[in-house]
């Protein structure tokens, strides 16, 4: 199928894209990577009035090293991720995760921003967002805000965003040097979207974990982060029992989808089974 018939605009700049977005309401959608809204458009799922297309804002795209942070343009292309020294080295996490992203047509056309601002709840970039307690930058007519990872994804497909507002940059933490990173998922086929997917950082000392985040794709209408198992990890450490105990309470936590592709009781079970494999792996590293 072929989209609706729609009015297309290619700004040079993030303030014509914002003047364009505020001047057409509702009728206007901003497009990115082109990953999700094109075959919604195709198959008629969307229907906007107006694309605004943000790949020829070149202000958009980089990935800094700041420090402590690690800042990345919302236009920034997933395949530039995946092949970041940077985020090899600092984002490791991050890294591991982008592999994972569909296949390389859609790593190298889709954005870190683009996937962050659609909150799939079955996409892997927001899980890492959650799980490293990064924050997005937004632009508006009102001017610049900030976005914790916490505030940002409301449901499935939805966002705190205006309407009026673009996406444009993401920050992330780097992960802290001797940290360990692991994702485990679950999916029918390499590529596919994740049924489950649940991210993990661990902080060690000994058997002692002084920090833990532990963040799911898949399993809830969006992805969000499994508190009292971090909670309980950061009490009462690293031991075969704890994991496993901890696994169980990351399962009691979660409320799961049902679906054409796994019921309610599946996610659960994924749940504590990819969440005790991936802290076993993390807190190996």
């Amino acid at each position: 199928m072929k989209p609706a018939s729609f009015e297309y605009h290619a700004p040079a700049t993030v303030e014509e894209a914002l003047f364009l977005l505020q001047a057409n309401g509702p009728d206007a959608r901003v497009l990115a990577g082109g990953q999700s809204l094109i075959p919604m458009m195709n198959f008629r799922l969307a229907a906007p009035g107006i694309v605004i297309d943000l790949n020829r804002i070149p202000e958009l795209s980089y990935i800094k090293d700041e420090g402590n942070v690690i800042s990345i343009g919302a236009m920034t292309r997933q395949r530039a991720i995946e092949f970041s020294a940077i985020v090899a080295e600092k984002l490791p996490l991050l890294c591991q995760a982008i592999k994972l992203v569909g296949h390389l047509p859609t790593r190298s056309r889709g954005t870190i921003g683009g996937s962050i601002a659609n909150a799939d709840p079955a996409a892997e970039i927001p899980m890492v967002l959650q799980a490293l307690d990064g924050e997005v930058i937004v632009r508006g007519p009102k001017g610049q805000r900030t976005i914790t990872a916490s505030e940002l994804f409301r449901d499935a497909m939805t966002t705190s965003l205006a309407a009026d507002e673009i996406l444009i940059e993401v920050r992330l933490p780097r992960v802290p040097a001797g940290a360990g990173c692991a994702i485990e998922e679950f999916a029918r086929r390499r590529g596919d979207f994740a049924i489950a997917a649940v991210g993990v950082v661990i902080t060690r000392k000994g058997r002692d974990c002084t920090r833990a985040r532990i963040a799911t794709a898949g399993i809830s209408a969006h992805s969000r982060r499994l508190r009292v198992a971090e909670s309980f990890l950061e009490q009462e450490g690293l031991s075969e029992s704890a994991i496993a105990r901890a696994a169980e309470m990351a399962a009691e936590d979660v409320e799961p989808l049902s679906d054409q592709h796994a019921s309610m009781a599946y996610r659960r079970q994924l749940t504590q089974v990819l969440t005790e494999r991936a802290v076993r792996r993390a807190a190996m590293a």
